[in-house]
């Protein structure tokens, strides 16, 4: 970490040591992670979860948390969209949570370097992307899930869409690092983000009313430059609430921490770091005793709900912390310039 950085937490009283050990501490030995102790396991979650443990310094950890996701997996590529104690609780297969395994993946290499982990999860990997791009029309948006009885439910989700998409890109990128051609994976990837970018009729409106519909098509990259930057201004008034952070949902007082840290990472994809600092502080010391975050909270009256201490509200606390100082060497993994120089 460099000088800059560790300044930066210092007068910030951010404790990474703290906020990562909520993560490590709520791992199982098997190496999932809940939400919180006694709680649900879902994988997209578990993959934010386990990218917080990577800028938090626990690489084994992290690891063993992918290795996880390998162990589960499904015969055709999927994961359920719930655990508990190991045991599926809800089987319904998304697919959004199939193919963020490669973000979390390629967020790992960038920090350590280690193309042999790559390479160990990379048939994993592919399965989770193949479910995925089965789901995908002919027009390019992607139908979020296949019910427990099996039926294909056609409906596509404008955030879950996003993520698939930065999914893509990392999936893309790994499979370059690992000397693999897989050309239809960028046709799909063109595809989707034309449907995103031109084709809004294609996505569930009903979803509108959450902050993520609105951010994360830009921070997944699909949204660039003066496109990005009118998205953003469009909507602002509709989800901020200056001072405290961003609104979970548009009609509802509820500010979360991390809808809050996800705006931050997508202002700084976009290159707009100071606004970003600014947003990150407004939330930085809605914290516990024990230096990790609230999940959320009641404005004006400042009720914490929940109580729980959930693992990637804090995952992604940090992730925000890294996207503005630079903590580790992935820092840059959402940057819109990083994307267009480099891959």
């Amino acid at each position: 970490m460099n000088a800059y950085a560790l300044k930066k937490l210092q007068e910030l009283a951010i404790d990474i040591d703290a906020v990562a050990g909520l993560i490590a501490d709520t791992q199982k030995q098997n190496g999932e992670i809940p939400w919180s102790p006694g709680d649900k396991t879902d994988p997209w979650d578990h993959v934010e979860a386990a990218m917080g443990l990577c800028v938090g310094g626990h690489l084994d950890r992290a690891r063993k948390a992918y290795r996880w996701l390998a162990d589960t997996q499904l015969e055709d590529g999927s994961w359920y969209s719930a655990y508990w104690d190991g045991t599926p609780d809800d089987k319904t297969r998304e697919s959004n949570m199939s193919s963020y395994l490669a973000v979390g993946l390629f967020h790992y290499y960038l920090t350590t370097g280690d193309k042999a982990f790559l390479q160990e999860m990379w048939s994993t990997m592919q399965k989770g992307i193949n479910f995925a791009l089965n789901l995908q029309t002919a027009n390019g948006e992607v139908y979020w899930a296949i019910s427990p009885d099996g039926r294909i439910d056609q409906m596509a989700l404008l955030t879950g869409s996003s993520s698939i998409y930065m999914s893509l890109k990392c999936a893309i990128a790994i499979a370059k690092i690992l000397g693999h051609a897989l050309p239809s994976w960028q046709t799909a990837l063109e595809k989707l983000g034309h449907a995103i970018l031109h084709k809004p009729h294609l996505f569930n409106m009903t979803k509108s009313r959450f902050s993520m519909d609105w951010f994360y098509p830009v921070l997944a990259g699909v949204f660039q430059g003066e496109e990005a930057q009118k998205r953003i201004d469009q909507q602002w008034k509709k989800f901020i609430i200056t001072g405290q952070g961003v609104r979970c949902v548009s009609d509802e007082p509820w500010v979360t921490l991390a809808e809050t840290s996800e705006l931050t990472l997508a202002l700084a994809a976009m290159g707009n770091r100071e606004l970003s600092e600014i947003i990150f502080n407004w939330i930085i010391g809605r914290k516990f005793e024990d230096g990790s975050y609230w999940c959320g909270y009641t404005y004006p009256d400042t009720i914490v709900w929940p109580e729980e201490k959930i693992t990637w509200t804090n995952a992604v606390i940090l992730m925000a912390a890294d996207a503005i100082y630079g903590l580790t060497p992935a820092s840059q993994i959402f940057s819109h310039r990083l994307w267009a120089t480099n891959h």
